[in-house]
């Protein structure tokens, strides 16, 4: 039989009985959004040194996944429960939600709608160990290749401040355009958005790149500055200080430096979710951006949190799928509830900020007959 892996400090063997309200869950659901990954296995990555679902596990998993059947709850419990051991990450852990924005759009330049959503720059990269320069700053993701040929090498990109003040006029990066400072701010926030258009055809814009520079949230910033507790500023509350103190609105979204480019997303019907990191269409209600550098997509993490579940009405306790991230998903107990696209979801979303429990489930050791190893 092939060795277990190696498992972190952080992680805390434990057992499905002790996670509250597993049994409760719709593990059929959470299955399906696992088999995703069993048609596109190279979404697959991340996740450091110790990969929670490595590609190796996936084929044999996949096989009994399908095996087991889309639709049968009961059978889909068996399968995780089987194939897999839960590992409790002892750190304490905080869920927030984010959804997909519907939004009326143009894609030309009008009195209505003047505020441009841009796409990636030429030359835009993430800056890795192949590509970073000796006296590049540590917390610059991103940068602008000049020329490859003259050997320029990386630049810094323009913050949100500069390019609000046209640093990028002059490349016409224009994607689409919005009615609302406010609307646009925060489709950088969520990464993504659909968008029905003047000429009655809907668009999904999704992330493409961002200016590489440090994401600050404005509603933590509101908190530390007294204007309010964090549950004043949940989504609704942050929208409701900002109507109100138009004055300060350009000032504080410029306090946020990180900036996110576009691209038009063709490649999902209108009834699938937005992309995510991963490269997936993301499912509500399953799909959790998480922080790629701790728990690689394609992970199964179950999340209970001290919040009410938005479809039971019960405790929230869901087996959930790690498949996106963003710019504030930081660490290996922090992650966002995809939930949804729409006026209702955001709702939802806007009023999740809670603490949370996350277990991630580690395959079991295969043997040389590709047979699960049972407890």
């Amino acid at each position: 039989m092939a060795p277990g892996p190696q498992i972190p400090d952080h992680l805390e063997e434990t057992a499905f009985a002790d996670l509250p309200g597993w049994i409760r869950d719709d593990h059929a659901q959470a299955l399906r959004s696992f088999l995703r990954f069993c048609e596109t296995p190279g979404a697959l990555g991340g996740g450091g040194a110790f990969p929670f679902l490595a590609a190796g596990d996936l084929g044999s998993l996949c096989e009994q996944a399908r095996e087991t059947g889309r639709d049968k709850p009961e059978a889909a419990r068996e399968f995780f429960e089987s194939r897999f051991t839960p590992y409790r990450i002892v750190r304490k852990g905080f869920v927030t939600g984010y959804f997909e924005p519907e939004l009326k759009a143009s894609r030309e330049r009008t009195a209505d709608f003047p505020v441009p959503l841009h796409r990636k720059p030429d030359g835009l990269e993430t800056v890795t160990d192949a590509n970073r320069p000796a006296d590049w700053p540590d917390h610059l993701s991103h940068g602008r290749q000049q020329g490859r040929q003259t050997g320029e090498g990386l630049a810094e990109m323009p913050d949100r401040g500069a390019i609000m003040d046209g640093a990028l006029d002059n490349e016409h990066l224009e994607l689409v355009w919005l009615a609302d400072p406010v609307d646009a701010f925060l489709v950088h926030v969520q990464g993504s958005a659909r968008l029905r258009l003047t000429d009655g055809s809907v668009m999904r814009v999704g992330y493409a790149g961002k200016s590489g520079h440090l994401y600050t949230g404005i509603a933590r910033l509101l908190v530390q500055r007294g204007e309010g507790t964090p549950e004043d500023f949940t989504m609704s509350g942050l929208r409701s200080w900002l109507a109100r103190h138009p004055d300060r609105r350009d000032a504080l979204f410029r306090e946020n430096r990180s900036y996110i480019f576009f691209r038009e997303v063709t490649e999902v019907g209108p009834e699938q979710g937005p992309v995510g990191g991963a490269g997936l269409p993301l499912t509500a209600g399953r799909s959790l951006a998480v922080d790629p550098g701790h728990i690689p997509y394609g992970t199964l993490v179950f999340v209970d949190a001290a919040l009410d579940d938005f479809d039971s009405g019960g405790a929230f306790a869901r087996l959930m799928v790690a498949d996106d991230t963003g710019s504030a998903i930081r660490g290996a107990a922090r992650g966002d509830i995809f939930v949804g696209s729409g006026t209702l979801a955001g709702e939802i979303a806007g009023e999740i900020r809670h603490a949370a429990g996350f277990t991630v489930l580690v395959p079991n050791p295969v043997d040389a007959r590709g047979t699960a190893a049972m407890d």
